[in-house]
């Protein structure tokens, strides 16, 4: 492993990192809101720690390997989320303190969307702009980094598409290089937020709403520019645009470039994770709306947007609410959180398990159902028209196995803080699964949490941000081994 590549590429990160400053800086001085000072200092502040970093390295030339990217893959959101808090922690409002600020920005990058802010209606829009901003560079940054990066290292969820015929995979990468790779994710994530913000504004948003919005949404993430979050607008035509561009961005960016680039939707259709993901959205979408309206909660019309919209916002892990969905009769909360532990599809900017290794898990129990009836019969499993490896399989139970560990250790963490059962699960769904919004003492916002439970949820947030293993294998002392 060669420390002096990781902390050249590091550096590098951090001075390229402090440029997204600027925007808000400039915001910042045209509003004339107290923001500038913090602004300047936190770049000056990120740019120089950068510069410190790649100086004495930027003559390492050596070769990247498969721990160095693991490294630097970690450190990319660790340090980043840290340098990320200073204009919380500077600025006057909201003037959060270190461990709240880190949380805040860890929360941004990391396409969570759990906050601590309150009073968001009142906050200067530089501040703004600027969590909104973290989201959406934090968006792209997943997808490249599992597209792109993740399968070099044999971690992630983009090497299960050796069993998949259409979309990237590790062996036939979308473009012949890396860099081709990420230039033509970007285009389409930036086509998208675009799309996305004119569709907002039409609907009736205000310009700076509409942009806030749209990189929030494609990145999905969940943050608001408003205390209400989408309730704000009270508007179903918004709440559709929402679920449409939710449901689109928590498909495999990979698929939409084939089919951009073909002009066709044939990808789509051929894709066996994007056929599961949407028929088990389907199914909760209708289980959502009918039982709201079967125990008189809401309306038949409103039962169906709202049933919609939150189903789709909490299963893709952005979000975004209307209501306090939390008090929805019986079994519904609980349905929509356990849901989210699905997650978008690889390759995404969707948290969760990913839908794909679900997939695999539900067609392996059909396949061991069907091996005790036959037993001597050779039944492979299979994904579209191809059969899917052992080690694929074994992968994905592995993958699962250790969610599920995390899942508990982190319950009982934050029970040990002095959070409910309830709150401490949705807690850590919230934060595991990137998904945002909780239930009880934490379904408005995670401000009246201890520092402790925020150190916590912070971790979780980079442990499911980075797939589990790519930053648990840096607790193992083989990883550090010559």
């Amino acid at each position: 492993m060669h420390i002096s590549i990781s902390m050249r590429v590091l550096g590098l990160l951090l001075m390229i990192f402090s440029s997204a400053m600027i925007p808000p800086l400039v915001m910042a001085l045209v509003a004339d809101d107290h923001t500038i000072t913090a602004f300047l200092s936190a770049m000056a502040i990120t740019f120089l720690s950068g510069f410190a970093l790649w100086l004495p390295f930027r003559r390492a030339q050596h070769e990247l390997r498969i721990r160095d990217g693991f490294l630097i893959t970690a450190l990319f959101w660790t340090v980043l989320g840290i340098f990320g808090a200073l204009p919380f922690a500077l600025a006057e409002s909201p003037h959060l303190t270190p461990a709240k600020a880190i949380f805040e920005s860890i929360s941004g990058l990391s396409a969570t969307g759990a906050t601590v802010i309150v009073g968001l209606d009142n906050l200067p829009q530089s501040i703004l702009l600027y969590r909104q901003l973290l989201q959406w560079m934090g968006g792209i940054g997943i997808i490249v980094v599992a597209v792109a990066v993740l399968p070099m290292l044999g971690v992630g969820g983009m090497q299960l598409y050796r069993a998949e015929t259409p979309g990237p995979s590790k062996d036939s990468k979308l473009t012949p290089r890396i860099t081709g790779t990420a230039k033509a994710l970007f285009s389409v994530y930036v086509s998208l937020t675009f799309a996305c913000a004119l569709a907002y504004y039409v609907a009736g948003m205000s310009a700076f709403d509409a942009i806030c919005h749209a990189f929030s949404t494609v990145a999905l993430a969940g943050f608001s520019t408003h205390d209400e979050s989408m309730g704000f607008f009270n508007s179903d035509t918004i709440l559709f645009i929402s679920s449409l561009f939710m449901t689109i961005s928590a498909i495999n960016f990979g698929l939409h470039f084939i089919a951009w680039r073909n002009r066709s939707v044939a990808a789509y259709l051929k894709d066996s994770e994007t056929k599961f993901f949407l028929i088990v959205l389907g199914l909760i979408i209708t289980t959502s709306a009918v039982h709201l309206t079967l125990t008189g909660h809401l309306p038949a019309w409103d039962s169906f947007v709202n049933g919609m919209f939150h189903t789709i916002s909490i299963i893709t892990t952005t979000g975004y609410s209307t209501q306090d969905y939390h008090l929805w009769p019986t079994f519904l909360p609980i349905l929509l959180f356990m849901a989210s532990c699905m997650g978008g599809c690889v390759g995404s900017t969707g948290g969760g398990i990913k839908a794909m290794r679900l997939m695999l898990i539900y067609k392996q129990g059909i396949r061991e159902l069907k091996q005790l009836v036959h037993p001597q019969a050779i039944i492979p499993l299979k994904v579209g028209n191809r059969r899917v490896e052992a080690t694929i399989v074994s992968a994905v139970w592995s993958f699962f196995a250790v969610y599920v560990t995390s899942y508990v250790f982190l319950l009982l963490a934050l029970m040990g803080t002095g959070l409910d059962f309830t709150s401490a699960f949705s807690a850590v769904a919230a934060s595991l699964n990137n998904l945002g919004i909780g239930l009880d003492q934490v379904s408005s916002n995670f401000s009246e949490i201890s520092e402790p439970a925020m150190a916590i949820m912070s971790f979780a947030m980079l442990l499911g941000r980075l797939e589990i293993f790519t930053l648990l294998v840096l607790f193992t002392p083989t990883f550090w081994r010559p």
